[in-house]
């Protein structure tokens, strides 16, 4: 996780609550049905959870009222400090998808909201690389985050941002690493997960991978 993305999460963190309720109009269609997403995100999670880019700490909330033990990682020093003024219960460390503590626990579902995007595709295999290594048999990685069906539909989601004027919309679409469904089931089926793919809005997906043999 680089430190521009860090920059940009402690920046963001005094209005992410506000973005995600549908109050940024340049967004309101990527947050659609927001509450819901987390709920889902939440039911198809189980057991002892690592949540990384736990933000604000939206996900965390439902994750911890469903009874679930959960341990949070976030870099952003800021987002951290919103966490523990709103969940003073929570668990929350400093780390990113690739960098965290785990070593003698026992973990089960490995779970995240609108931040998977941010690792390069070549990092986003490393990353599934070590969960492989991480969770059981009948473990599970559960994402929702924003992808494309294909390279064409990521292209026309540009434009379509262009068209409207959706300028930081649109250069967040061009730079930040959104990858298609084809490059991550091969990533997924190459460290022995079988996957699932829900659309949630016109934007994010439900990501659902459960591990089905010794790595």
């Amino acid at each position: 996780m680089s430190n521009q993305f860090i920059e940009l999460f402690d920046r963001w963190s005094a209005d992410y609550d506000n973005s995600v309720a549908g109050n940024d109009l340049e967004y309101k269609k990527v947050f659609e049905f927001y509450d819901e997403i987390l709920q889902l995100t939440a039911f198809r999670s189980h057991g002892n959870i690592i949540e990384f880019g736990v933000g604000t700490g939206n996900l965390t909330k439902i994750l911890l009222e469903h009874g679930h033990h959960v341990i949070g990682i976030e870099p952003s020093s800021k987002m951290r400090g919103i966490v523990k003024k709103k969940l003073p219960q929570a668990k929350v460390f400093d780390g990113h998808f690739l960098d965290f503590p785990y070593e003698g626990l026992d973990i089960d579902t490995i779970t995240s909201s609108y931040a998977f995007h941010h690792l390069t595709d070549k990092d986003k295999e490393r990353a599934i690389e070590l969960y492989a290594k991480i969770l059981p048999i009948g473990g599970k990685i559960v994402f929702a985050d924003t992808i494309f069906k294909t390279k064409q539909d990521h292209k026309n989601a540009i434009l379509d941002a262009e068209n409207n004027n959706f300028n930081r919309l649109a250069k967040d679409l061009d730079t930040e690493y959104y990858t298609v469904i084809s490059t991550l089931d091969t990533i997924f089926k190459k460290h022995k997960f079988d996957t699932h793919y829900e659309q949630l809005n016109d934007f994010v997906w439900l990501i659902e991978a459960k591990k089905r043999e010794n790595y």
